[in-house]
């Protein structure tokens, strides 16, 4: 017998809420320090009424960056099929986006820091994003040189991955300094760079 339609959403906002308080958790402890306790007093909820949604904090954590994935892959177009120097446009508008939510970008950071350790429960999640994205953006490129906008010498590969490192990088000296990086200016400068420099 499935949940009454109200109860069910009660308890989806209830899981939404405890999601919303274990990121700006984890942003801002990281997973390691962050306790389920504080986050379910953040939420009004005893610790059993927490683990009754999640039934560990690795549970909790693979939660919110699922979120955070929906996110990020709803403002990148994953969902449509993105070509050549519209792909780095997009790249460009999505760091621009992200000054807007500092929480998300600290969340993304801190995790992706902690995971370089072998037994992180986030590791595989970290691992999986990079692959992912760089495919995306390699095929967009790709595209791009059979539609002959991009240089057909280039490397797709190499170059979606230095793309990457430029974002991160950004987003580490931006929460660092805020007041003094322009993430989203310094990456639209240098993506117009590297558009000008692979352009057919």
């Amino acid at each position: 017998m499935s949940p009454h339609p109200q109860r069910r959403r009660r308890g989806e906002d209830r899981r939404e809420q405890i999601i919303d308080e274990a990121l700006k958790t984890f942003a801002d402890n990281g997973y390691r320090n962050a306790s389920i306790a504080e986050i379910a007093t953040r939420c009004g909820l005893s610790q059993p009424g927490l683990l009754h949604y999640f039934p560990t904090k690795a549970a909790l954590l693979s939660a919110v960056l699922d979120h955070r994935d929906r996110l990020d892959y709803e403002r990148l177009g994953f969902e449509h099929g993105l070509r050549g120097i519209e792909a780095l446009e997009r790249l460009a508008r999505l760091v621009e986006h992200n000054m807007h939510v500092p929480g998300l970008v600290r969340l993304f950071t801190v995790v992706t820091g902690e995971a370089v350790t072998a037994d992180h429960p986030a590791r595989d999640w970290v691992v999986n994003r990079y692959r992912t994205v760089e495919t995306f953006l390699a095929r967009a490129l790709d595209d791009g040189v059979t539609d002959g906008d991009i240089r057909a010498d280039v490397d797709t590969l190499a170059l979606a991955r230095q793309i990457m490192a430029m974002m991160d990088g950004l987003q580490l000296q931006w929460l660092l300094a805020p007041e003094r990086v322009d993430m989203g200016r310094l990456f639209r400068s240098y993506i117009d760079e590297v558009t000008a420099h692979i352009a057919a």
